[in-house]
């Protein structure tokens, strides 16, 4: 089911990215400003791309991806990712991510965390708001419980944040990766 919810979640995210004027701005994403953010997903996008393809893992490299053309790349990258994780073979099996390897369904979970959680980051950093299907919202919330232990530990996520359990699913599957679903630029 995840891999359906994979398309409206990127277009999703591309929509509030191609809206992003401030580079500079902060996000909710700790220790990330807007440029920072855009460098960690084109960065990690071609790993991604590479686990569902179950191809070697790029060259390491800690360059500035975020050039001229940053929206461009963003979107290619992203339709990538959408046309790897909507095959049923990327979500099924064992694959790797760099040197670890991980359940595929799981690797799957990433990317639509990426395009759900990242997005919101970037649509809270440039004042707009993330427009999430609650099938979305369900799943990166299943996912971020499944994993949050391991992936705090692992400076992935931050410290939990407390929300009501009655709270809107997007809400919680932000505290439960470590954001606080109230934060504003302000902040």
């Amino acid at each position: 089911m995840t891999a359906e919810l994979m398309r409206p979640a990127a277009a999703e995210f591309l929509r509030v990215a191609h809206a992003v004027a401030d580079l500079s701005a902060p996000t909710p994403c700790a220790g990330y400003d807007v440029r920072g953010l855009l460098n960690h997903l084109l960065y990690w996008g071609p790993w991604l791309v590479a686990a569902g393809r179950r191809e070697e893992p790029p060259s390491p490299s800690a360059a500035e991806v975020v050039t001229e053309d940053w929206r461009a790349a963003l979107e290619k990258q992203t339709e990538t990712l959408v046309d790897v994780f909507g095959t049923p073979s990327a979500w099924t099996g064992m694959t790797a991510l760099g040197t670890t390897r991980l359940p595929a369904p799981v690797v799957g979970d990433m990317v639509l965390g990426e395009f759900v959680l990242h997005g919101w980051d970037l649509a809270r950093a440039s004042g707009q708001e993330l427009r999430c299907a609650p099938e979305a919202a369900t799943a990166v919330y299943e996912s971020a419980v499944a994993m949050g232990e391991q992936a705090r530990s692992m400076g992935v996520y931050g410290p939990a944040v407390a929300v009501p359990a009655d709270a809107p699913v997007l809400e919680r599957a932000l505290g439960a990766s470590g954001r606080d679903p109230r934060w504003t630029r302000s902040r």
